[in-house]
């Protein structure tokens, strides 16, 4: 078992860290490192004297530098190696920069740029972190997780992906542990999760995409995905050591493919606290964007009516979390199905349609005899501008990764009958969004209710400056986590992600015609926070809080981890406590 230099101790007023390390060992933990930040009784005590410079730096000092550093790399793929770098050497400076330039480091860390790093995850490859769990040994998975040293109440969050179904990239094998250790970031800059208390796992399965398996360089398990049986029983077999091992800990899947996404979801959230970002998180976000449209319209929710071009994964994740509020504004549970229509590659969803549909599709597939008459294709599929002009939405929503595709003509039709048409394209990464926000808001006379699945510019039209809101999941996902850790919730309820989605909405001000939909990246934690007291008083509601707090808002406030430098006691032969 593998045993770090240094314990820690939570106290209220903060925690501290009782290190043992001596000399590199010290330098080479990237939460206890802080380079030359160490003081002059420190680097005595610690064995650092001359293994750093002589200049002693405050965190601030350190962050101005390398904040200059990073300015100076020439492309977003060199900024996010340079980070990544920083991330492994020096981890509360790492997360001081990104707190202080959130606006900038999120698309580096995150999406988009996340996705050019995993494509090139065996080439740009430096340091592991996190766990590799390969099908090919998993008698191992026990094995993995005895070398972090970790006891059962030392884990909050463990993030886990097989990357079938990366971004809008698709199937990048091993690369896909990159995700879970961005998204883990993100759960600690936007909501202060203690970067000690998670885990970054990748499930390496194998890889279907043959030039992986035809590089010399790729890092993974080199064969084909493996599936059926042998897979339910390797992902069988994580979920329960998980359980076993870190009992109090939220599961966090990541950029499962759509054949097991949902069912993975479905099979363990009754007995575990788990949550799939791509169903659940994407659901949510939207959902709460469209409150938001809701209130700048006027139009009750369950009165709308909404076209999902894109019927996967995150696509019917969407339709799940927008049917379900419809009925706690009123309606049946197939009424509100019935006011969404979702189209897949092969068009809208049509019971008894020749190519079939995903089981997680049906609900939302219409009866033959309501589309009797509509045009179809050569296919003989029903396209989406027929959908758009035989249902006259008033909620378009874009999860297709098929770039262009919300046209001209589908939007002025659209917006024809729609005094302020909700529009969202939200395909990943940028390229792939099926509009530019540009167009839309020229092509509806500035009426458009926008938000997208990347970060763009303001759009200015007719003197107005329509500020383009990203439908992020990280305004939501963070304080959904934050708020599970401080409730120590036994389950995600369906309460809990509706109560973050509804925090989030409730956070953007609309009063000022271009204002966004959505809050804006850089009030992420100010987001975290309210979503997180809102998440644990569901909790409590629910009757899934085992340690339901006096007081939330001060139980929130004190959970979260701050990028500053922690207490430090020295122990061993020359243990005396070290005043900063």
């Amino acid at each position: 078992m593998y045993h770090k230099p240094y314990s820690v101790e939570r106290r209220d007023d903060g925690d501290i860290y009782s290190v043992s390390g001596r000399g590199l060992q010290v330098l080479h933990a990237p939460l206890l490192n802080r380079d030359a930040a160490f003081t002059a009784k420190e680097r005595e005590a610690l064995g650092l004297v001359g293994l750093v410079p002589e200049t002693m730096d405050t965190l601030e000092e350190q962050a101005a530098r390398a904040w200059a550093q990073f300015l100076k790399q020439p492309t977003p793929i060199q900024k996010h190696v340079y980070l990544t770098a920083l991330h492994d050497r020096n981890e509360v400076l790492f997360y001081r920069v990104v707190c202080d330039h959130m606006h900038d480091t999120f698309p580096i860390i995150y999406d988009p740029v996340i996705g050019e790093a995993i494509e090139k995850h065996s080439h740009i490859y430096r340091r592991p972190r996190g766990l590799y769990l390969s099908i090919d040994r998993p008698d191992a998975i026990d094995a993995a997780f005895d070398n972090l040293g970790l006891g059962e109440d030392d884990v909050d969050i463990i993030a886990c992906s097989d990357a079938e179904e990366i971004l809008g990239i698709g199937d990048w094998g091993v690369g896909g542990v990159d995700i879970t250790i961005g998204k883990l970031a993100v759960y600690t800059a936007a909501a202060g999760i203690d970067p000690a208390r998670v885990i970054p796992v990748g499930l390496d399965v194998g890889t279907d995409r043959e030039p992986l398996l035809t590089d010399p360089m790729y890092l993974g398990n080199r064969h084909k995905r493996i599936r059926g049986e042998a897979y339910d029983a390797f992902i069988d077999k994580f979920v329960k050591t998980v359980e076993r091992r870190f009992p109090n800990t939220f599961l966090h899947w990541e950029d499962f493919g759509p054949s097991n996404a949902r069912r993975l979801i479905e099979r363990y959230r009754g007995s575990l606290c788990t949550f799939n970002d791509d169903m659940q998180g994407t659901g949510a976000i939207t959902l709460a964007g469209v409150l938001s449209g809701v209130r700048a319209t006027g139009m009750p929710l369950k009165e709308n009516r909404v076209v999902v071009f894109g019927a996967g994964t995150a696509g019917v994740g969407i339709a799940d979390q927008i049917r379900d509020a419809m009925v706690l504004d009123g309606l049946t549970k197939e009424d509100a199905a019935a006011r969404i229509w979702c189209l897949a590659s092969h068009g809208l969803l049509v019971h008894g349609m020749p190519d079939g549909m995903r089981d997680f599709q049906e609900s939302f597939a219409r009866r033959p005899d309501e589309v009797t008459g509509w045009r179809r294709d050569g296919a003989g599929h029903i396209p989406l501008d027929e959908v758009v002009r035989q249902v006259k939405p008033t909620v378009l929503i874009g999860t297709s990764t098929r770039p262009k595709t919300f046209t001209e003509a589908i939007v002025k039709d659209m917006a024809s009958h729609c005094g302020r048409p909700m529009i969202f394209p939200l395909s990943n990464p940028t390229e792939l969004h099926e509009a530019q926000p540009v167009d839309l808001i020229h092509w509806t006379d500035g009426r458009a209710l926008v938000a997208t699945g990347a970060p763009f510019a303001p759009v200015t039209y007719k003197g107005v400056s329509y500020v383009i809101p990203q439908a992020n999941n990280a305004m939501l996902y963070p304080g959904l986590g934050l708020g599970i850790t401080v409730a120590r919730a036994r389950l995600v309820t369906d309460g809990m992600i509706a109560a973050a989605a509804r925090a989030v909405s409730e956070m953007s001000d609309l009063s000022s015609r271009g204002a966004p939909l959505l809050p804006m990246v850089t009030n992420l934690r100010e987001v975290s926070t309210e979503v997180a007291a809102k998440v644990v008083q569901q909790a409590v509601d629910d009757g899934v809080a085992r340690t339901p707090p006096a007081d939330i808002a001060t139980a929130v406030t004190q959970a979260m981890w701050r990028p500053v430098y922690p207490q430090l006691e020295i122990v061993g032969a020359r243990s005396f406590p070290v005043e900063l």
